[in-house]
């Protein structure tokens, strides 16, 4: 009797030791800290300072996907630690664009993050330069517009940064306070990170343009790095707005790089004029909307573009022709409308269809001898 009381006293002490294992690793805290406040980030940056650490900042509004990962891995490949920030800044979005159907996926976003920096890990134990997530910068808009609150009025009241009149072109004309928005929360983030580079994708690329002429005329001790555009493999940019689509719009959705594809091909044939470039991208997109008008509103999806352009890379100044030895920068938007009619069982994506989704994409025709 007293083994068997002996054998179920270990079993017993044996389960509890697992289950206290499996609790503690279902608990374990996460591999950075999480940072609510300016004086909590910027302590940690003083930490990383006396430590003689560099930092590669990433912003983000959530929503974490491929693309921002990829800006990620690039900070690990060139900083010992990484500053990731979400924040859904409201001065960006205009009165009239709805900022409560961003999408907000905190425990997503922190779920990826944490996984990225497990395989951060695993490629540090081959090589030394492999950096890790340290921090999340994630403030509420009282934290980073502490005076007034935010204005989202061109006439609005506020400490605004305007960089002009880079901001009133393509994306700007249409959305008059975006870069505005841009410029002023990205300042912000800088001053209160001090990071030695920062992140950006191609994708958006007046946002690249913006940012760093804000960083040289404010002498910003900040390196700007600008990352290649992460695609799907049919060619369609990664971005945080693509859960709106659903299966039919994203299909029709994918014009737009085909449309700029066919721009580009014009300019690798030699093509160097407005007209022509501009014309192969028109083409396309004129063609698929036709098509697309012609089915019923159950099958079809429509949208309108807002403009394709072609312009100079440092400016974006419009361009009549391209000089090959500087290249240009060929963009659009598309603004994608609701669906008309939806069908049982449809994936419509986020929104059941109802909301419209501006997609922008861009490439860069490269300096040709």
């Amino acid at each position: 009797m007293s083994r068997l009381v002996n054998s179920v006293k270990s079993f017993s002490t044996t389960a509890s030791s697992l289950l206290s294992d499996a609790t503690a690793a279902s608990v374990r805290p996460p591999s950075f800290k999480v940072c609510r406040d300016v004086p909590s980030i910027r302590g940690l940056r003083r930490q990383l300072l006396q430590k003689e650490r560099t930092v590669g900042f990433v912003p983000t509004m959530g929503a974490i996907h491929e693309g921002h990962l990829s800006l990620i891995r690039a900070a690990a490949r060139e900083n010992t630690d990484i500053f990731v920030s979400i924040f859904v800044n409201p001065t960006q979005f205009g009165v009239t664009e709805d900022l409560s159907s961003y999408p907000r996926t905190w425990d997503a976003d922190v779920e990826k993050l944490e996984k990225l920096n497990e395989e951060l890990e695993r490629l540090g134990e081959n090589s030394a330069s492999a950096g890790r997530i340290t921090a999340i910068f994630a403030p509420t808009s009282k934290a980073m517009y502490p005076c007034l609150p935010p204005s989202s009025e061109v006439d609005g009241h506020g400490s605004f940064v305007t960089i002009t009149p880079l901001s009133t072109k393509l994306e700007g004309a249409s959305r008059p306070v975006f870069f505005r928005g841009v410029a002023t929360v990205c300042m912000k983030l800088f001053n209160i990170t001090t990071p030695d580079r920062v992140y950006f994708g191609q994708k958006d690329v007046q946002q690249t343009v913006v940012i760093k002429r804000m960083v040289k005329d404010f002498h910003i001790g900040t390196e700007v790095r600008i990352i290649e555009t992460t695609r799907e493999h049919d060619g369609l940019a990664l971005s945080s707005r693509n859960v709106y689509l659903g299966d039919r719009r994203r299909t029709v959705g994918l014009t737009i790089y085909k449309a700029l594809k066919a721009a580009e091909n014009a300019y690798l044939t030699g093509k160097t004029s407005r007209e022509d470039i501009l014309g192969a991208a028109q083409s396309v997109a004129q063609s698929v909307l036709a098509q697309q008008q012609g089915l019923s509103p159950s099958e079809r999806a429509l949208y309108e573009v807002d403009y394709i352009s072609l312009a100079d890379p440092d400016t974006l100044d419009e361009l009549e022709t391209v000089e090959p030895t500087k290249g240009a920068v060929l963009s659009t938007a598309f603004k994608m409308a609701p669906l008309e009619e939806t069908n049982a069982g449809e994936d419509c994506g986020l929104g059941d269809g109802k909301v419209p989704v501006r997609l922008i994409d861009n490439l860069i025709l490269h300096p040709r001898a």
